[in-house]
Formats: structure tokens, sequence, C-alpha cells
């Protein structure tokens, strides 16, 4: 008789330690509604199972760690795998292929501290592969029918099973699939085992999760490739795709933050010999210049010297070096997206996925969507009777949904101006605070009121956006739910849709604001534009609203970041160690590997989709405002490889095992990223021109300088018009009255007060406006024909790979033709053997009838 205490805690075998465990299903009978329902549904569902081929076997609940929870476990024996490998077109190995895999080059030898292990990169051979049928088991290399099928496959397959068994009929209406009983609670959870402990290697089979922990989830090895094909064996092809696609990003991301540091480094060692900084910071020259007060009555008038060192900042980011690495960045993703492209292809050789066609349980109809559905139409490809709702029933659905997503985007909106007013209101505090308190004298060098009020906005801003993103979350989910998408697929797309333009919104707007908005319709003294005719509108610093941009940009993307990260990695860890604490109360007994994996967080349907969208997110951050900020890519390349290892520690260590499921591309992700691209060459055009200084600069240095050995010298003074303190307002008038000067400046241009057209704006002005018209048409312009020239010539599927798929396919059809006619010989040899033995049968019966006679 079976002996729990017998058996290995970390067995994934039923009691006779021979059939492996494929699933797991585990249930809390809820004495408080629904039993009797609940417990018909689970025998007729696991009657149906059995039906289906599958073996299963039960735990009782009192041998369960806490007592309540029972398990279902779950083989699925040889001829149900061969079964449905043949359905879902499973390509199985029919021969090894003996072609090389890579060319050893001189890179591949210097790159050897980054590479694993040949055993733990390509941990199975190559084979030329054909789609299974059981029909020709002959043909394919089974040298044990235990292990051809991999685990991932093996639960591929239950699940496909469980997602449409039948557990009875409801309302008149076949009820079936997995996803259903989940849904009404029928089952708790259901999920494949991991192979075994990640910290230690498995006694009496390979355990694969141990590999990729050892070699893969350690910070350890931060520095190392990734073990691709050993993620795809182990989670499949969907969720292998996405960390293809994270390392990509990543080492792409490397040549941007080389080139975006050295234009850092350009700025830092050119920042002491700027014309601009020396200019502002000599006091015979900044120190002698007035400036009209940033706000009305409570701000004085100051001198153009004490933003010596935020002038210098800005020389940082905004330098000669800002236009040339907008434009390397137009290139950058361009050739990103293509390579891409080819990586994808190569990709889908490598695994297999050149004839691969929509997993089917993306195009499963959802149980919601049945359940809702009260009409019923043949569908014209099967031609079966399938669920159908009208147009006229899920109309009100999507206007609900889009006045949601218009609402919380409006709301986005209005905490952006919230913030703003919140600036507004609080600088002239700032300011006079400052001014006031004497023991901050000695920072008001380098801590400007202008300064405290960006870092405290853009901080606000940074809470007040992961607040509605937390809520957004929860709301996008329930009206996606709402419109009662059709197919898993359309629940996807309808998300991923809701998602991403609420978060662009959410993300982006205050870099928009800052980037385009900020300063640029400020007006004048003495008719300066008010927000709510109360709030005078934000000016930039004199050297323009770059540093803000880049101020803003850092905060938000750097806390996201950090936040995300440190999210992933606590919150599993501290959900799994509370529900072990609740569960283990029954110390004496076998904490089983069903138990183990039943207290680990769930990854969920949705899990790869946050991931994409995070990704996606932080390329917004690293294309669309770059010029304002070099060191993004250097930022998001830190961040990335931190990424990587941490969800690959909680994909191996605090999550369930997945279910693997196919895929050949990143789906919809990769149009989001197009269309992320081409906005980004405008959006850097834009911030060249109107945010950065450079073009005003250029302006001055061909067409106003007057001075032929220094073309910059002059250009701050140029750069600032003058206002006569008589013509301002009483509402604008500082309360300080003490002055021995008559006119400050102010950053614009306009004519002076002597002019006859006084403060109108100067010819100047249309100058610089032209040129900014100009360079943002050029740039565009040379940055899409780049774009196009690249894309034309790279192509999609690299030469080589072609020739391979070619060079396979025609493999793989003499494969098969040898073997139908060696079968075909042997069926020949077979039959005229059992012809001749027939004819001499008949010649002996003639033979014995004539000797008789």
């Amino acid at each position: 008789m079976f002996q729990r205490d017998e058996q290995s805690k970390d067995s994934i075998f039923f009691r006779d330690g021979i059939r492996q465990i494929d699933f797991v299903l585990s249930y809390v009978e809820d004495a408080k509604k629904d039993v009797d329902i609940k417990a018909e549904r689970r025998r007729e569902f696991e009657r149906n199972l059995r039906k289906s081929g599958l073996e299963l076997e039960i735990e009782d609940k009192r041998d369960s760690e806490n007592g309540k929870t029972y398990f279902v476990k779950i083989h699925a024996p040889w001829e149900v795998l061969v079964t449905y490998a043949e359905v879902l077109g499973i390509k199985m190995p029919i021969k090894e292929n003996d072609t090389p895999r890579t060319q050893h080059t001189p890179l591949n030898y210097m790159l050897g501290p980054v590479k694993l292990p040949d055993t733990v990169k390509y941990p199975h051979p190559e084979y030329f592969t054909a789609q299974f049928t059981r029909h020709r088991q002959e043909l394919f290399l089974i040298e044990d029918e235990a292990t051809f099928f991999p685990s991932s496959s093996r639960n591929r397959i239950v699940y496909y099973i469980l997602s449409r068994c039948p557990f009875g009929i409801e309302d008149g209406k076949k009820k079936f699939g997995i996803e259903r009983l989940l849904t009404s609670n029928t089952y708790s959870s259901a999920y494949p085992l991991h192979d075994g402990q990640y910290w230690k290697p498995s006694e009496h089979c390979l355990n694969e999760r141990y590999i990729l922990y050892k070699h893969w989830a350690r910070f350890s090895f931060f520095y190392k490739e990734q073990p691709l094909e050993l993620i795809r064996n182990y989670f499949g092809e969907k969720i292998g795709i996405y960390f293809v696609f994270l390392g990509f990003y990543t080492e792409m991301l490397f040549f941007a933050a080389v080139v975006g540091l050295a234009c850092f480094i350009y700025g830092l060692f050119s920042m002491e010999g700027n014309q601009s900084s020396t200019e502002i910071c000599d006091p015979n020259i900044g120190g002698q210049i007035i400036m009209c007060p940033l706000c009305d009555k409570m701000c004085d008038f100051w001198r153009l010297n004490t933003t010596c060192l935020a002038s210098k900042f800005s020389h940082l980011f905004d330098n000669e070096s800002t236009v040339f690495f907008a434009i390397f960045m137009g290139i950058w993703v361009t050739l990103f997206l293509e390579f891409w492209k080819q990586r994808q292809a190569r990709l889908e050789y490598e695994w297999d996925l050149v004839d691969f066609e929509e997993e089917q349980q993306q195009l499963q109809l959802r149980p919601e969507f049945e359940a809702m559905c009260k009409h019923r139409k043949i569908n014209p490809v099967t031609k079966e009777i399938e669920p159908h709702m009208p147009l006229h029933a899920r109309i009100p659905w999507y206007m609900l949904s889009g006045a949601t997503v218009t609402l919380w985007m409006a709301l986005v909106l209005s905490s952006m101006v919230s913030v703003i007013v919140y600036r507004l209101s609080l600088f002239a505090t700032f300011a006079t605070f400052m001014e006031s308190e004497d023991s901050l004298q000695h920072v008001k060098s380098f801590f400007t009121p202008q300064l405290a009020t960006s870092l405290t906005g853009s901080c606000l801003n940074f809470i007040v956006i992961m607040i509605l993103n937390f809520f957004y979350e929860k709301i996008s989910a329930w009206i996606t739910k709402m419109e009662i998408p059709r197919t898993y697929q359309e629940y996807e797309s309808s998300l991923t849709l809701k998602m991403f333009l609420f978060q662009f919104v959410n993300y982006y707007s205050s870099c928009f604001y800052v980037a385009f908005f900020k300063g640029k319709l400020v007006g004048y003294p003495g008719k300066y534009t008010y927000m709510f005719n109360k709030w005078r509108s934000e000016e930039c610093d004199p050297g323009g609203c770059l540093v803000e941009l880049t101020t803003q940009l850092t905060i938000i993307m750097v806390g996201r970041q950090v936040f995300g990260n440190i999210n992933e990695a606590i919150y599993p860890l501290a959900f799994n160690w509370w529900r072990r604490r609740k569960a283990r109360t029954n110390s004496e007994k076998l904490y089983s590997r069903w138990e183990q994996d039943h207290d680990l967080e769930s990854f969920g349907n949705l899990g790869l989709f946050y991931e994409y969208l995070e990704t996606v997110i932080q390329f917004g951050f690293v294309t669309l405002f770059v010029a304002s900020f070099p060191l993004a890519p250097l930022l998001a390349l830190i961040n990335n490889i931190v990424e990587i290892r941490v969800d690959a520690w909680k994909l191996t260590t605090q999550y369930r095992r997945p279910v693997a499921a196919k895929a050949h591309s990143i789906g919809v992700w990769q149009d989001i990223l197009h269309a992320m691209a081409v906005l980004s060459v405008a959006t850097n055009a834009f911030i060249v021109s109107f945010t950065s200084d450079i073009i005003p600069r250029l302006v001055y240095y061909y067409a106003y300088s007057q001075n032929t050995t220094q073309r910059f010298s002059g250009y701050v003074n140029n750069s600032l018009s003058v206002f006569l303190i008589a013509d301002f307002p009483n509402h604008s008038m500082p309360l300080d009255n003490n002055r021995d000067f008559t006119t400050c400046r102010y950053r614009d241009y306009r004519n002076p007060p002597d002019h006859e057209h006084k403060y109108a704006h100067s010819m100047q002005f249309w100058h610089v406006l032209a040129a900014k018209m100009t360079f943002i048409i050029v740039m565009e312009h040379i940055a899409f024909i780049v774009k196009f020239l690249l894309a034309w010539m790279i192509p999609d599927i690299p030469k080589d790979i072609v020739e391979k798929i070619k060079q396979e396919k025609l493999m793989t059809v003499k494969i098969l033709h040898d073997f139908e006619l060696n079968k075909l010989k042997e069926n020949w040899v077979l039959n005229h053997n059992t012809y001749d033995k027939h004819v001499l049968m008949e010649e002996s019966k003639a033979q014995l009838a004539k000797s008789t006679i």
C-alpha cells in the first residue's frame, strides 16, 4: 500500500511513482453557497476528463497542509498526447540536424565572459521537425515515450483539453471549459507543476527550473546572455519571445547609451567655456542686467547672474551635441525596429514557428461572452451554431467604455492643470520665503525658487501619476469586461488600446506641457496671460525650459522604474510568505510539490501584457523626449539589466508555472512601437526648435552678431528685451518700490519702449521663428528619408534564414518521401510474400486433388 510519508515532497508523479503529473486542479468546499451545484459540476467535469483519456488522482483535504484544500492531479497518457499533438499541429523531431549552429568568429572569443556554457545555451540538439501524426509514429525520434513530449507541450495539451471539456447543461446551454469553472470558484486554481525546487537539482529527473535559476534568475549573472532555448522549452514560446525582445532591446540600448553618455560628457567638458554661461555669470554683464519679476507683487526684481549655476547646468543638455543626438536617435529607432524584424524572423525559424497559426485558446469564445449572449447564428467557417451578440446590444457598452476612457483622460489633464496651479501659487511663496530667510542665503546660488518649484512639482506630479495609474488599471479591466469581447484575443486587444492610451496621456502629458507649452504663451510685462484670470502663466528660465523638461523626465522615468522593480520583487515575495504562513498549520504532514506551487502567486493571463506595457512606456521616454535628456538610454539600459533578472527571478521562484503558449511575434506592441518611432521624430524636432536654445543662438551667430572674433559674444543681451518699469500695471508692480533703475529685462524678442510699435514682436522674432520651422521641416524630412531608406535596404527576413527555411523544407519533404517510400516497399514485400504463399497453397491443393483422383 502507498505510504504518503515515504513519498518525496518534490515528487512530480502519481503515487505509483511512474505517471507524471501534468496539471493540478485545486478546490475548497465552500459550505456557504452553491455547494451542491459546484460539487455536481466538478463530478461531471472530472468524469468527462476521464472519458477524454486523462487519468486523475485526488488528494483528500485531510492530507493537505491547511486541511481544507482538495487537489486533483492530472496525467496525460501516451494515447492522449499523440492524439492532441496531431490536433494542435505540434512539431516534433524526425532527424538530427547536422548543420553547425554558429560559426566561430574572433568576436565570439572576445565575448567569451558573457557567454553561457553550450549545455545550458543549447540543452537539446537541433532537429529537422514535422507536424506530429500518430499514424507515422515510426518517422519520429521516439526513444522514450515518457520524455518524448517536453513538459511544456504536455501541459499545453492538457490545458487544451481542460478548456474544452464540458461540465453540464445549465439554462439549456452546454457549459464547458476550466476558465468558466475558475470564474465561478468551482475550482480555486489550475496550474502545471514546476520541475522541482529552484535551489537544488532533482534526484531522479532533470530539473530545468534549477538550471534556469542557477544560470539566469540570479543578479550575479546580470552580464551573461540569456538561455533562450531553455526559457522557451520551460515556459513556452510566448514568454520566451518576451525575454528575447527585452534582451534585444537592452542590447540596442547599449549603443544609444554610449552615444548619449558621450554627448553628456561633451556638455560637461564644454560647460566652463560656454559663452552664454560666461556672460550670465560675469558680474559686469549678468550682474548688471536687472530682470523683471517672475510673479506679481510678491516677487522682486532680480539680477541675471543669480541663475549662473542653472545656466551651466542647462548647457549639459542644451549644446551643439543635442541636434546630433536627436538625429542619431531617429536613425537608432529605425535600426532597432528593422533589426528586430530580422531577429523575429530568425527566431521563427529557430523555434519552428514559420508556419505558425494563431493559438486556438486565443480564438476561443470567452465564457462571459457565452453567458451574456441570447442569440445564435451559424459560423460561416465551421458551420456550427455559435453564440452571437448583435451590434445594437454592444453599442451601449461601447459608449460607456468610450465615455469612461475620455473621463479618465480628462481627469489626467485636470490633475496636470492642478499641478501647474500648485506651481504657480507656490512660486511666490518660495521666492518670498527664500528672500526673507537669512539661513538660506548661501544656498540661493543653486537652489533657486524656480528649481524648488520644479522639483516639488515634478515629485507631486509623479505621485499623482502613480495613483491614477493604480485606479485606472482596475477600471480599464472592468470596462473591457463590460464590452463583452468575443474571444480572449479581442479582450486583450481592447485592453491594450485602453491601457496604452491612458498611460500615454498619464505619463507623457506633463512632459509635453513643459516641452511645448510652458513659457510659450506668457505674454510680456504689463500684459501677462493669466490662467483662470488669477495665476500668471509660467515662464521658463532665461536659459529656456530644457532643464525643467530634463528634471521632469528624470523624476518620472527613474521613479517609475525604481517603483516598478521594487513592486515586482516585493509584492509576490510578501504575498507568498503570507500565504505559506497561513497554510503551514499541520507541520507533521508532507508539504508536497503541488501544495508548494499552489501557495505561489499566479502569473495570470495578463502577466505578459503588463510587462510589455512597462517596456513600451519606457521606450517612449527613451525616444519621444531624448533630445532633452541624452542620459535617458543609459538609465533605461541599467533598468533593463535589472528588469531581466527581476522578471526571471519572480517567474522562476515566486510564480506558479504558466501554461505554455505559442506566439511568433510581440503582436500589437510592434505596431505601437512603430507609431511611437514616427512620433518621436516630430517631438525631438520640436524640442530642439522650441524648447532648446540652439536655434536662437545659431540665428544670432549667422545674422545678428557684431563680433567677428567671438560670434556668440553678446547673445545673452540680444536675447533679452527691455521693459519700462513705469508701464507696469498696479496689480503687477512689486510691493518694494525702492529702486534706482527704470527698466527691466525679460526673455523675448520684442521692440523697446521707445519704438513706435513698442512691445510688438521684433523682426528677429520672425527670423528665429522661420529658422525653427525650417529646422523642423528639414530634420523631419531627413529623418523620414533615412528611415525609409534603411527600411528598404534592410530585409525583414535575412537572406541566410530564407535559404535555411527552404533547405529545411526540402530536407523535411525528402525525409517524409523516403519514409513513405520505405513503408510502401515494406508493404509491397509483405504483400508479395503473402501472394507467393497463397500461390504455393493453391498449387499444393491442385496436386493433392490430382493424386486423389
